[in-house]
């Protein structure tokens, strides 16, 4: 068991400086690890493994610019370098049990981190786990580093990865909305605005305004990924002053992040203002909810143009991937939509708490930021959720998605609205009596008008063309 309550377990007494714990024979971590466990049983969950293997990275570098700047010996190094990496496949996520509800500089996870990698390079090198010998978790392992600028960083990599990602699948949402708008623009169609028929928009029109939502949903992500990217606070240590570490490391960090690939990190521009404040992440959080918020537009419009099908509006064929009812036969649901829908609420609620947790006098104190694991946990769900569900959207839903012309004719036909076209012929009071008797006959606009000989046939046709409408 992980808490280390299972009294038929095996243990090790592991020390730190408040002195003796007793671990789980079989886990890597060591008595700070312990601790934390023990201390926060809250969320019952740890980190995302993005975060931990952002975290493997990040000391696999230290220690390579330890090494490079020669104040860590070749051999620890090494070993060290070879721990780091294993961490940051994700071989050993299952010895990072830290809950997300704890110390709020991360300080437990950088620990765990520490002395996970510790073990590793001692084990390699010869020794035993919880020895401290011949490298040490501190001394060694976080050489040059604190928790303050460590785990940030480790935010800033995890998270800039997670916004590629998203860039990748988002593209693919443009691509087919593109696509769909590009096949579409010879359909016309009713628009509707408060819910009610408005004049006609061809189809190609409406989707080609879902794609210029997603180019700028795009554009958003691409800024947030910038704004991550050139501002890793490795280096300034506890407060931002780099004490305790060589003045290249930072940048020489930087240096090999990037040439590992596949992103270019940069050192901050200031590292008071990145450790003390995680503006970076508020930024980056308020991108992820407006995209959210594009994307439940989208989502929400083609469920409602796919309704029915013989008692809604019909426009869309949406493609019917499961039943839709216990009760129901044949029924068949809209429910991918409603999946991105309820992860756009969820982005949204998650901009929420990293708003908060940036705030001066909650989580923004001083030289300090303390609420940086829920800020890591919130952004790396909300990146997670819209890059999965953007590719379930496209895979499931839009790829298949077919327009139902006849349909599209025949609420153009019979819409008022169509009236609107004629009112520069005949006038607005006209047009509008003329809209008002044709809905109390529940006859067309076309018919009354041509029975009252309101317009010539000819000029009829042409005014009340959709295309021309469109």
């Amino acid at each position: 068991m992980i808490n280390g309550s299972d009294p038929t377990e095996r243990h090790r007494i592991e020390r730190d400086s408040m002195g003796e714990m007793r671990v789980p024979d079989w886990a890597l971590w060591g008595a700070s690890t312990q601790r934390a466990v023990e201390n926060f049983p809250i969320a019952m969950r740890p980190l995302p493994g993005a975060l931990i293997h952002a975290l493997g990275t990040l000391k696999a570098a230290c220690a390579q610019a330890n090494r490079d700047l020669a104040v860590l010996p070749p051999e620890p190094a090494a070993a060290i370098i070879k721990a780091a990496e294993q961490v940051a496949l994700g071989r050993h996520d299952r010895h990072f049990p830290v809950d997300v509800f704890q110390t709020g500089s991360g300080t437990s996870t950088n620990m765990n981190a520490n002395e996970v990698i510790a073990n590793l390079a001692n084990i390699a090198l010869g020794g035993r786990p919880g020895a401290r010998a011949p490298v040490h978790p501190n001394n060694h392992v976080n050489m040059g580093q604190s928790s303050n600028d460590v785990f940030p960083t480790a935010m800033h990599i995890a998270c800039a990865l997670a916004t590629s990602d998203l860039i990748a699948s988002l593209t693919r949402v443009f691509k087919v909305l593109h696509e769909h708008a590009a096949r579409w623009e010879g359909i016309v169609k009713i628009g509707r605005t408060h819910l009610m028929d408005a004049t006609p928009i061809r189809l190609g029109q409406v989707f080609g305004g879902y794609a210029a939502q997603i180019r700028d949903a795009l554009s958003r992500a691409e800024a947030g990924l910038d704004e991550l990217r050139r501002n890793l606070p490795i280096g300034g240590t506890a407060v931002g002053t780099g004490l305790n570490t060589h003045p290249e490391f930072g940048a020489r960090v930087c240096a090999i992040l990037s040439a590992r690939g596949p992103i270019t990190f940069e050192k901050t521009r200031d590292h008071c203002a990145s450790q003390a404040a995680k503006d970076s992440f508020v930024d980056l959080s308020g991108h992820l909810k407006c995209i959210a918020v594009s994307l439940s537009k989208i989502a929400n419009d083609i469920r409602h143009l796919g309704s029915g099908p013989r008692c809604g509006l019909g426009e869309l064929k949406l493609p019917a991937i499961q039943p839709g009812s216990s009760i129901m036969p044949g029924k068949v649901n809209p429910v991918i939509s409603e999946s991105v829908i309820q992860v756009a609420a969820r982005v949204i609620a998650n901009d929420l708490a990293v708003t908060t947790a940036g705030l001066g006098g909650v989580g923004s104190l001083f030289e300090l930021n303390v609420a940086m694991p829920l800020i890591a946990d919130a952004s790396l769900e909300s990146l997670a959720l819209l890059t999965n569900v953007t590719q379930v959207f496209v895979d499931k839903l839009l790829l298949d998605l077919e327009p139902d012309e006849e349909q599209c004719r025949r609420n153009i036909e019979r819409s008022l609205m169509v009236v609107t076209a004629l009112a520069p012929r005949i006038g607005y009071d006209q047009a509008a009596s003329l809209a008002k008797r044709a809905h109390q006959q529940n006859r067309t606009i076309r018919e009354l008008a041509l029975e009252q000989g309101l317009i010539a046939p000819d000029e009829l046709d042409e005014l009340l063309d959709p295309l021309n409408m469109a």
